[in-house]
């Protein structure tokens, strides 16, 4: 990779150069939630509000792209990536990393989930948001399929990953919900981010080249039309409608939810 993503690993902690700036990234750090999406853009567009709700609540958020989206239409690996780490500052993640499977070609294979357990080993999440089954980009149903085994398979004991040399201890979240991109489906709860709103937006426009721009040269994207950022206004404006509140991000979960009280459950 060139100067603009370098990894120096020293020690317990990693640099990384972006434009001329370090930054620490400490690998002993516990995550309590990890949200994993195929290209960067897609956990921003996706569940963007949450990341900076949970941050805010005083939780640990890390952020994982499995591609650096050089298949994209627009921009550019080094650019995209750049995008990426400006977005996740704006987001308050405490960490972003790209495992830098081929976009185009997130197979589900044993190198692959490797490094997707890796991750999940070492940042020991408690939760995972990773995208829904069924969408209409096919990286992202390959990414949900990617995900979902590699946090099964990272509780799996026999199953030896290293990191740096150090040999990672069996780790399995407890729980992974889906974040919805262009598909929708039935959500199993919906998050208020009406307060987190403008900022939400702030990190979406981070990634300058994929959206309208009046002055880009580059090919129109059905994500670079001016109605884009509309339709995703109304979209969470309707599932935040749902929930009695102005925006609101769906989430739905595979196994049933446990509720300690019903009476504040939809306070």
């Amino acid at each position: 990779m060139g100067e603009s993503g370098a990894i120096i690993e020293i020690y317990e902690i990693y640099l990384i150069a972006t434009e001329g700036a370090i930054r620490y990234i400490d690998r002993n750090m516990k995550l309590d939630v990890l949200a994993i999406g195929a290209h960067p853009d897609d956990i921003d567009l996706s569940c963007g509000g949450t990341i900076i709700k949970l941050a805010a609540q005083g939780y640990k958020v890390g952020m994982l792209d499995l591609t650096e989206g050089e298949l994209g239409t627009r921009g550019s690996r080094e650019i995209r990536l750049k995008e990426a780490e400006n977005a996740r500052v704006i987001l308050g993640a405490l960490v972003r990393e790209n495992v830098r499977i081929p976009d185009g070609n997130i197979e589900n294979t044993l190198e692959n989930r490797s490094r997707v357990i890796r991750m999940i080993r070492r940042y020991r999440p408690d939760v995972l948001l990773i995208p829904h089954r069924t969408d209409r980009h096919p990286d992202h149903e390959h990414a949900h399929v990617l995900s979902r085994e590699a946090w099964f398979y990272s509780g799996l004991e026999k199953i030896v990953t290293e990191d740096g040399g150090v040999s990672l201890e069996p780790w399995r979240p407890r729980a992974y919900y889906h974040f919805m991109q262009w598909f929708e489906f039935v959500p199993s709860f919906i998050v208020d981010i009406t307060a987190e709103y403008d900022r939400r937006m702030e990190a979406v426009r981070a990634f300058r080249s994929q959206f309208f721009d009046p002055e880009s040269n580059e090919r129109s994207t059905i994500l670079s039309t001016p109605d884009f950022m509309e339709m995703l206004r109304t979209r969470m404006e309707n599932y935040g409608d749902r929930i009695g509140k102005r925006y609101g991000e769906p989430f739905f979960s595979p196994a049933p939810l446990q509720v300690h009280d019903i009476v504040t459950l939809n306070d």
